[in-house]
């Protein structure tokens, strides 16, 4: 009799168990059944914003839900922060730039979120940076701005779109290589620096090509080099900081998802899939190619060691050029 007993237990165990899991499947399968909110950590009008809203909308089309797009203009910190504290269950999800997801925690000592507790969901794209310069900065190349900042030490200033930023990161990764010191001006998102730029408030800015080149083009700001490894087809005329005496030298932006911690595997899978679907649509290509933008396409495992090898790179200058943030 105990031996059935314990068989029939055995069996009301398995079936229990076989039931959460296809309650849990069907769950899954289920996701969205409400509507998504996609936290950006920078104000409307960044390259960051563009995209998201891109990508909400092809999300709102495909799940039949609503996806909004809710920018927190406190920055990168707080944005990160809103969503490490929401429900672990994919309802709420990060569109951000590479700092919260990566080296965040090697810069700030009081925030109330780790980077690596976040779960990878999608690669988005890419974007080089470029070197943009307030239109009458007396420097015409990468090498005449080096010599001007060296004969004015601390005087030149360079904007970030928030301290910590790859603009940021950027900005001191020029003053290593070139021996040279200047101030840095952090502001909170990339549109509030850009306008500084072109209002002649401060004197150099590591932008993306997407909003920076048509101002180049306007001759609103000047772009004194690209920061990718190579040349970019579109504006093949501008030379890379690489070939201007810094061999070495990179800056790309990119734009990735992820979720809160302990979002379930299962869930930031599915998302990703349809991201996948959307990013490789010929419509989308088309979108990002007039954002300038590089898809980048991958599972989360490839996300997730996307964000590891970006945080060893950016960790390193870090710690080379003494990198603090508060």
């Amino acid at each position: 009799m105990k031996l059935y007993y314990s068989s029939l237990v055995a069996i009301a165990g398995g079936l229990l168990a076989a039931a959460v899991g296809a309650s849990g499947a069907l769950a899954q399968d289920a996701f969205p059944s409400r509507r998504v909110t996609i936290v950006v950590p920078s104000p409307a009008g960044s390259t960051t914003d563009s995209l998201a809203r891109l990508v909400a909308d092809q999300l709102q089309r495909k799940w039949g839900q609503t996806v909004i797009v809710e920018n927190n203009g406190r920055g990168l910190n707080f944005g990160a922060e809103q969503v490490s504290r929401a429900p672990a269950d994919g309802y709420t999800l990060l569109i951000t730039a590479p700092m919260p997801l990566t080296f965040a925690n090697l810069l700030y000592r009081d925030i109330n979120y780790r980077a690596s507790d976040f779960v990878p969901v999608s690669l988005l794209a890419k974007i080089p940076n470029v070197l943009a310069v307030r239109k009458n900065l007396p420097a015409k190349d990468v090498k005449g701005l080096v010599a001007y900042a060296k004969a004015n030490p601390g005087k030149v200033t360079y904007a970030s779109s928030a301290a910590g930023s790859t603009a940021h990161l950027s900005g001191a990764q020029l003053e290593v290589r070139g021996g040279i010191k200047m101030t840095h001006v952090p502001y909170r998102g990339s549109a509030p620096a850009i306008n500084d730029l072109l209002g002649g408030h401060v004197d150099l800015f590591f932008d993306t090509l997407s909003t920076s080149v048509p101002l180049w083009r306007g001759d609103k700001i000047n772009i004194l080099a690209v920061a990718s490894p190579e040349r970019v087809d579109t504006v093949k005329e501008l030379p890379t900081i690489a070939e201007s005496g810094f061999p070495g030298f990179r800056s790309i932006t990119w734009f990735a998802m992820a979720a809160p911690p302990k979002t379930p595997a299962a869930i930031a899978a599915k998302i990703n899939r349809d991201i996948v679907e959307i990013l490789k649509s010929p419509e989308i290509e088309k979108r990002l190619q007039e954002l300038r933008l590089d898809p980048m396409i991958g599972s989360p495992a490839d996300a997730a060691k996307f964000f590891a090898d970006e945080t060893e790179l950016w960790g390193g200058v870090i710690k080379e050029a003494g990198v603090t943030a508060h």
